[in-house]
């Protein structure tokens, strides 16, 4: 490689240097960077050298532009391009590696993270400082210090002894002294005759260390074949009892690689099984449908009010378990369901004094869309959250419990994670299921983990737990991402039918073939709303219809052979208890859900009618018995608040009433032939009464039946949870633009030369009114750029470079290249002006 601009002096030069695409492409991929705008290149250059902008930049490196930061750091500062190929292929030479190094190095370019020209490479100081060796913070590369850092602190005369005993004429001083050691390790050829003499078990002590950890311990004594590396600096004391393997006789002996494995390239993502598009697709879609079915009837038991709020916040562990069996489902799963009608807005908490968890007036509205846009609309929340129903029952860093709809579950990489494993996902051939493992190999080698546990790699977790979580909603199919999962995602659709291999093997596996490109970046809002539409459209003709019928049977039981219609549904779930779900669901009808239809309001001569409606069978005699046993029966005995009182016109049932042991409970007493008192609330006296067999109606004060419908408990309008930024927001093409034009006009305006001599500390030019006038006016004349002092109303003082188009009334107006637009200013505030030189 070779570029023939002179290298720059700094940083900010080397920004300087670049066109407004580059520097776009900067602060697109570090957005820190202009929170808020800097003022000019110098500032930006300095802010992209502070430490947590440089870790946040070296965490999104790929793992091989890392090990090439890591190998600059060992490097010489400036290091040349062969110099850097050399530490990453080694001296035998990597294709691979050559091939990818110039994008490496670009990247490190392109954030700011290297500069120089290829002759002159420099890694910022501060990610030097960050990458470079050192006791307390081990390099990757398992390299130590260098020789003249290993030696500052010995003695002259050790450095002295060191080099006659490594056969090199000794010196006047240290520094040519540890120059010649450094020059001697640095030559292959003499170094191999050196470690020629070396012996056996010498050399095997330099193999344990050369891969790293390059420290050793040695006792106040060392052994012969210690001693010996010692005589010849091979080894170099840090401190008392410890030893060091220098860089360079460690570079030697890995023949000259940085790293004991370079991965220039990405580990592909495998395909673990293929099947027909059509059976990824419709096995999708019965999991977006079930997903429909269990966030439906995970609200409707929350429905007159949920589980109530922890004083902490969340949900409580015994009602985490309980909505798990009410679902059917694992307690993890079940989290994953809270947590994602909390994220689309659905769920919320009521905010009442005794406060609970409740559906919100958006889940009404849900409710009357179209079954394939509520899935959509799930779907889309699921993408964009933050928080992670997977960390439910873990600790949180100050060891409390985290629960479900609790504080603390938002992982802000999660949104980028799903949509990456996705992507990668959508790479495969239509139909072809990922290997987990090779999906998490890549995501490994995109985002290498610096200085912590592989295992404990929390996107590593939120990968594995996206693979389970798109399997669970309807996303992917078998595995395979699905038609309506790569809509999600903005990708183009594909032919609905397009006609497919014949399958190889069972479970109709087809091979793999050419991958497609997968997206590199998630949505914008805009963008997301569209593909969220398309999703939809293309999931639509995959979901069953709503049937409006069902089939009784002779055993009290009615089946839907498929989803029912939500009227009907309603109305069934009133009349019915489910027994069993699936893909048919079975009703069973008994005489307490009989009796609730009646509470409804419904009279038996309705339900008798609604049946034979919505029944491809005939009712069966024992459903119609049943039906006008408890309508008979529902209603003859009154409830009503006295305490409470029972008032029925057969007076031997109340006598049957009294006389059962069952009712002492109730504290009974007969007021009149027709009436019966009781100590218990109405509420407590109609179910003491359920349970011994009757059938009373409550009735109100006027003496009417109270119908008991269901009342859906809702909280106030509630908006969905923001997500949690991964820091600054990627900024838009029109933030960009402005923002680029602001630091150019500032660094115009700081370093144009000017014909005044420059001010000390960067003081604002000074001149007279007069002279400022003269000045302003002449400039009008000649069309020439100008640099102004200025303090505005709240006396901020500012240097601008403008150009004055006009000056009248004790105004001028002028082009301002700072601001990028035509202002006026007034003269009084101007503290000075000087023009501009002439080059």
């Amino acid at each position: 490689m070779s570029d023939p601009a002179p290298s720059p002096r700094s940083l900010a030069e080397a920004l300087r240097g670049r066109d407004d695409a580059s520097l776009a492409v900067l602060l697109r991929s570090r957005p820190d960077l202009i929170t808020p705008v800097p003022t000019d290149l110098t500032q930006l250059a300095t802010r992209a050298g502070t430490r947590a902008s440089v870790v946040r930049a070296l965490e999104r490196l790929d793992r091989f532009a890392l090990q090439t930061a890591e190998a600059l750091a060992v490097a010489a500062d400036p290091a040349s391009y062969d110099e850097l190929l050399a530490l990453m292929a080694g001296d035998e030479g990597d294709p691979a590696v050559a091939g990818a190094l110039p994008r490496a190095v670009a990247l490190l370019r392109e954030q700011a993270l290297v500069w120089g020209a290829d002759d002159r490479l420099r890694l910022v100081r501060t990610a030097r400082e960050l990458l470079t060796p050192s006791p307390q913070h081990p390099s990757p590369t398992g390299l130590g210090p260098s020789v003249r850092e290993a030696t500052a602190g010995m003695s002259p005369g050790r450095i002295q002894e060191i080099v006659t005993t490594a056969g090199l004429p000794s010196t006047h001083d240290s520094v040519s002294a540890v120059a010649a050691l450094t020059g001697l390790f640095t030559d292959r050829t003499r170094m191999a005759a050196l470690l020629a003499q070396a012996p056996q078990p010498s050399l095997d002590v330099l193999t344990r260390l050369v891969w790293g950890p390059p420290y050793g311990q040695v006792t106040a004594d060392p052994a012969p074949h210690l001693r010996w590396l010692l005589d010849r600096g091979l080894l170099l004391p840090t401190s008392p009892g410890t030893v060091v393997l220098p860089r360079e006789v460690a570079l030697h002996l890995r023949g000259g690689r940085a790293h004991r494995v370079t991965e220039p390239l990405p580990p592909a993502v495998e395909a673990a099984a293929t099947y027909r598009p059509q059976v990824v697709d419709s096995t999708a879609a019965g999991q977006a449908f079930t997903a429909l079915a269990t966030v439906e009837e995970l609200l409707k038991d929350w429905d007159e009010g949920g589980p109530a709020v922890l004083r902490a916040g969340g949900l409580s562990v015994r009602d985490l378990k309980r909505t798990a069996v009410a679902l059917d489902v694992s307690e993890p799963e079940a989290a994953f369901w809270v947590e994602l009608a909390y994220a689309a807005g659905l769920l919320a908490s009521d905010g009442e004094a005794d406060e609970r968890y409740a559906a919100t007036p958006a889940y009404d509205e849900w409710l009357e869309e179209p079954p394939a846009q509520r899935w959509a609309r799930l779907a889309e929340a699921w993408l964009a959250a933050t928080r992670v129903a997977g960390v439910v029952g873990g600790r949180d860093a100050k060891d409390r419990a985290l629960n479900a709809l609790g504080p603390g579950l938002d992982r802000s990489a999660a949104p980028e994670v799903r949509h990456r494993v996705l992507a990668l996902l959508a790479g495969l051939p239509e139909g072809a299921a990922a290997s987990p493992k090779s999906v998490l190999a890549r995501l490994s080698w995109e985002r290498p983990l610096r200085g912590q546990n592989k295992d404990e790699d929390p996107r590593r977790q939120l990968a594995e737990w996206t693979l389970a979580e798109a399997e669970r909603l309807g996303v992917t199919g078998r595995g395979a991402l699905s038609a309506h999962g790569r809509a999600l995602l903005g990708l183009p659709e594909t032919p609905a039918h397009a006609p497919a291999a014949e399958p190889t093997g069972p479970g109709d596996k087809l091979p793999v073939h050419h991958h497609r490109p997968a997206p590199v970046a998630p949505l914008s809002a805009p963008e997301q709303a569209s593909a969220t539409a398309a999703a939809a459209r293309l999931l639509t003709p995959l979901l069953p219809e709503p049937l409006d019928h069902v089939l009784l049977q002779a055993d009290l039981t009615a089946v839907a052979p498929g989803p029912l219609r939500r009227p009907l549904a309603e109305m069934l779930g009133i009349l019915a208890d489910v027994e069993s779900k699936g893909g048919a669901t079975v009703y069973r009808f008994t005489p307490g859900s009989v009796r609730r239809a009646l509470d409804a309001g419904q009279s038996a001569s309705d339900v008798h009618a609604f049946l034979a409606a919505h029944s491809r069978t005939p009712v069966p005699q024992p459903l119609a018995y049943l039906i006008d046993d408890v309508a008979r029966r529902h209603g003859h005995l009154r409830v009503g608040a006295a305490s409470a009182y029972v008032r029925c016109d057969d007076d031997a049932m109340l006598n049957e009433i009294l006389a059962d042991k069952r009712s002492a409970g109730l504290r009974l007493r007969r007021l009149a032939p027709t009436v019966l008192a009781a100590q218990a609330d109405p509420s407590t006296l109609l179910e003491g009464l359920r349970a011994m067999g009757f059938a009373p109606a409550a009735e109100s004060a006027e003496g009417d039946v109270l119908i008991t419908r269901a009342l859906a408990h809702r909280t106030p309008p509630r908006t969905a949870p923001e997500p949690v930024p991964d820091g600054p927001p990627v900024p838009d093409a029109t933030l960009l633009s402005a923002a680029i034009r602001a630091i150019r006009a500032g660094d115009m305006a700081s370093t144009t030369p000017r014909k005044q001599a420059p001010l000390a500390g960067g003081e604002l030019p000074r001149t007279g009114s007069a002279e400022t006038l003269a000045t302003m006016q002449a400039a009008v004349l000649t069309g020439e750029a100008l640099w102004i002092g200025y303090v505005n109303a709240e006396g901020a003082a500012s240097q601008r470079v403008i150009a004055p188009i006009r000056v009248e009334g004790g105004f001028v107006t002028a082009y301002d290249h700072t601001a990028d637009e035509v202002r006026t200013y007034p003269l009084h505030r101007i503290t000075g002006v000087a023009e501009l030189a002439d080059d």
